[in-house]
């Protein structure tokens, strides 16, 4: 039987095109990721230099990342239901144009009112995108039927580190306008040659589950009750993961220096081996997923964080540190992901917003947590906190083992 998709086109789901359709469909999604990692590093980069245009105090520049942060939660709350009425792929298209255009508007501030403004509106469009790529990757999930939303994650990564690369080697030769004058138009040109395949190309029909009949005899209310848990349980283990990359990312350089002595180049190279670690560990995301499994993969992911945080924050040489991060983001690398496609599979493009709304949530939370803590208990102890969680997701995870008449392993 056939059907019509969202943008109006007929799908058979026996086409005998659908393979290149879902080739053409995962390039496209994939360009999506790597210029939201893109833009959005090459922006956090040129912070300094924005506070310094604006005459910010660190307060007035804390206020105004916190508008950012307000921006992108409630886009994040509100867009899986956007996507589902008006499609995440149209979305998606919509929210990476404004995140290309909104990225010059911190650039033009020359105070901290007008930063937290233009901040407001640039973590929105942050936001709406993070959750409308992620809602079509998870479709891309269903029809191929592999276990591809790390390598999504792992382009974005990429792009991320090219971003902050372009940021730095710019830094002290282009001010903050030029730079995003570079971003702004990369993003604009991906928007409208990956949009455009994105939007023309009709999405393959995902095979109907065999437990599809046996779930619409269960009460309707019992199964909503079942999957909103589900999706809470994956958008928390979600939390524990980015708790950690918030707050390594912002305290890991730190530790390197002042605990250990460290000079500027050798802290920075300690985020990096963190950074390259966890990209690499998303290349390889699909076959260690279709291996392993994800319950599996979810369960060591968060044991080996755990072990390498411990290490990292406890032992006081410099090269088990580099080894504990290391091992770090090998252990994280694939936990925000598959969260994402566990609660994409259960709840549609709603489950991915909920998931990514709490996974934000410790992005925001992580990073003053452990300065409140370095403070009181000093930062070695402050980042063992890394390791608790990592192992509170692997427990969690553990228990989600049973869930497979949910959502089952790849």
């Amino acid at each position: 039987m056939s059907t019509v998709n969202k943008v109006g086109r007929l799908i058979t789901p026996g086409d005998t095109g659908d393979g290149s359709r879902l080739a053409r469909l995962r390039i496209s999604t994939t360009l999506f990721f790597a210029v939201h990692g893109f833009v959005f590093a090459g922006f956090e980069v040129r912070i300094p230099a924005i506070k310094q245009q604006t005459g910010s105090s660190a307060r007035d520049l804390g206020l105004a990342l916190l508008c950012m942060s307000i921006g992108a939660v409630a886009t994040m709350v509100l867009t899986g239901s956007l996507c589902k009425r008006s499609g995440s792929r149209r979305v998606t298209v919509i929210a990476c144009g404004l995140l290309s255009v909104t990225v010059l508007l911190p650039a033009l501030t020359h105070s901290a009112v007008m930063l937290g403004l233009s901040l407001l509106v640039f973590g929105a469009a942050y936001g709406g995108l993070n959750v409308s790529m992620n809602s079509v990757a998870v479709d891309l999930v269903a029809v191929a039927r592999r276990p591809i939303m790390s390598s999504f994650h792992a382009v974005w990564s990429l792009g991320a580190l090219a971003g902050a690369g372009v940021g730095a080697l710019v830094a002290t030769h282009l001010t903050p306008l030029s730079e995003m004058l570079i971003l702004a138009p990369t993003g604009l040109i991906v928007t409208f040659g990956a949009g455009w395949m994105l939007l023309r190309e009709p999405m393959p029909a995902a095979p109907v589950s065999a437990d599809a009949g046996a779930d619409r005899r269960r009460p309707a209310g019992l199964a909503l009750r079942q999957l909103g848990l589900a999706v809470g349980i994956f958008g928390l283990i979600a939390l524990c993961d980015t708790y950690s990359e918030g707050a390594l990312g912002d305290w890991g350089a730190l530790h390197l220096k002042e605990n250990l002595g460290t000079g500027q180049g050798l802290a920075a190279a300690g985020f990096a081996t963190f950074a390259i670690a966890e990209a690499t560990g998303r290349i390889y995301g699909t076959r260690l997923l279709e291996r392993l499994g994800q319950t599996r993969v979810l369960i060591a992911g968060g044991l080996l964080a755990c072990a390498g945080m411990l290490a990292a924050a406890l032992v006081p040489f410099v090269w088990v540190v580099f080894a504990g991060y290391a091992l770090t983001g090998l252990g994280l690398a694939n936990i925000f992901p598959t969260c994402l496609a566990r609660a994409g599979a259960i709840g549609g493009p709603v489950g991915v917003s909920v998931a990514v709304t709490l996974g934000y949530g410790g992005f925001l939370l992580g990073p003053p947590a452990i300065g409140f803590l370095a403070a009181t208990f000093g930062l070695p102890v402050a980042l063992t906190t890394l390791a608790f969680l990592s192992a509170v997701a692997a427990m969690i995870a553990y228990g989600t083992r049973n869930q497979d008449r949910l959502v089952r392993d790849s």
